[in-house]
């Protein structure tokens, strides 16, 4: 065990980035449902719930639509899973050097850390992630504007905005890749442009860091047969990977509902703009109500569960270990 922990942080970060690649691979369509979801308004949902967005992006911008921004996720994911994993283990290894065993209060400390460490490459990687996932929600809302008013007017429900999608054709999804947004925020807003809704996902990724990294310690260390062998089975990871990670993804998705509003930059018809995160908790609880907050969540539970499962897994496994000759690779203990 204490081969493992010497282990050089070069091997983290491969460990973190190729989890982060494996992953997104494998859930990126249900972020993509979870992000629209989340902007749309009360009384405008173009989309009922998870399956109905992925049906109605595939049928509408076709099989890679439910991909739109992936590309920018898996280039930056690397680096943000790296620094989030290997500061979370650094941190609990500068906390543990006493040689007493972590308190939770110093495991939510290290999570904490990590948390504040990850943001600079999280924040300008879903501001840009989100206007190309959105693009296709703000299109599908222009084709029903016509049917979107006379609703209004007449008072009518999102039963009528969910027929009009099917019947009226009218502007395509426009191409707009993350490198001209980028060019874009630069030239109009500089640096800070690219990380617009900062204070929100702080307020997201530190509660679930100090949430899910000690769980997940908790109960990835009740797979151990005893002290002495203190490894465990791989698919134990995953299962905690997943479980640490479907509960911390829960507790924190109202903040991820007020970061995904405010990095919105483009809005639909007789949606608001928000000042920052007080006005936009305050207009979300006066106009849509509480249950606006939770809006995506099993979404994202869908989506943090695997991702993190599968980090887990190349994590422990030791992949990267592996890679760089520093120890065997083992799929049946990590």
């Amino acid at each position: 065990m204490a081969q493992h922990q010497q282990i050089s942080l070069p091997a983290k970060l491969i460990n973190g980035g190729i989890a982060g690649m494996v992953g997104v691979t494998c859930v990126f369509p249900i972020d993509l449902a979870k992000t629209r979801l989340q902007n749309q308004r009360s009384g405008q949902q173009l989309y009922k719930n998870m399956i109905d967005c992925l049906i109605k992006t595939v049928k509408s911008e076709g099989y890679f639509g439910i991909y739109r921004g992936a590309a920018v996720n898996l280039t930056l994911v690397t680096p943000e899973k790296a620094i989030k994993l290997a500061a979370n283990d650094f941190f609990r290894h500068q906390l543990s050097q006493d040689g007493t065993r972590l308190t939770v209060f110093k495991e939510m400390l290290a999570g904490c850390c990590a948390g504040m460490c990850q943001v600079i490459i999280t924040t300008p990687m879903e501001m840009l992630k989100i206007q190309m996932q959105d693009a296709g929600r703000l299109v599908a809302q222009q084709r029903v504007m016509p049917s979107v008013v006379t609703t209004m007017k007449m008072g009518g429900t999102s039963a009528v905005l969910s027929r009009s999608y099917n019947t009226i054709h009218g502007p395509q999804v426009v191409r707009v890749s993350a490198l001209q947004i980028t060019k874009d925020l630069l030239r109009t807003k500089g640096i800070v442009g690219l990380y617009k809704g900062l204070g929100a996902t702080l307020m997201r990724d530190i509660p679930f860091s100090v949430v899910y990294f000690p769980l997940f310690a908790h109960l990835h260390q009740l797979g151990q047969h005893s002290s002495e062998h203190p490894s465990v089975p791989f698919y134990w990871s995953f299962m905690s990977g997943c479980l640490a990670g479907s509960i911390a993804a829960v507790a924190v998705s109202p903040c991820d509902v007020v970061k995904t509003r405010l990095q919105s930059l483009k809005k639909g018809a007789n949606e608001e703009t928000y000042n920052g995160v007080v006005d936009c908790v305050r207009k979300i609880w006066r106009k849509e109500g509480p249950r606006a907050f939770l809006k995506g969540a099993s979404c994202r539970a869908l989506v943090i569960a695997p991702l993190f499962g599968i980090a887990q897994v190349v994590y422990f496994v030791g992949v990267g270990e592996f890679l760089l000759g520093y120890s065997p690779y083992n799929i049946y203990s990590a």
